[in-house]
């Protein structure tokens, strides 16, 4: 999947804001990604925002950003700031870093 490029696949990097670190916002967000069948990364920012970048077939990627849109249970998600890119992430996983 993040091999590939095309109409029917994206990716796009996306910083959450709000109420989103220290509610397993990262675990939850890589077992999402997991059952979408989604790639990329996850990560806490200083700022306390979340980064995630994501590449997969279009229609689990959207849905993968409603979610982003939503969250965990005890998350506050305020923002979700998105931009898309032509080429897929390099990862072959979904994983959280920092």
């Amino acid at each position: 999947m993040a091999n590939r490029a095309g109409p029917e696949h994206g990716r796009f990097e996306a910083v959450v804001h709000g109420i989103v670190q220290g509610v397993f916002f990262r675990y939850n967000t890589k077992k999402e990604a997991d059952r979408l069948g989604i790639v990329g990364a996850v990560r806490n920012w200083p700022d306390g925002t979340v980064h995630v970048d994501a590449s997969g077939e279009r229609e689990p990627l959207n849905e993968f950003l409603d979610w982003l849109h939503r969250g965990p249970t005890h998350a506050v998600v305020e923002r979700v700031d998105v931009t898309w890119h032509a080429e897929p992430a390099p990862e072959d996983s979904f994983r959280i870093t920092g």
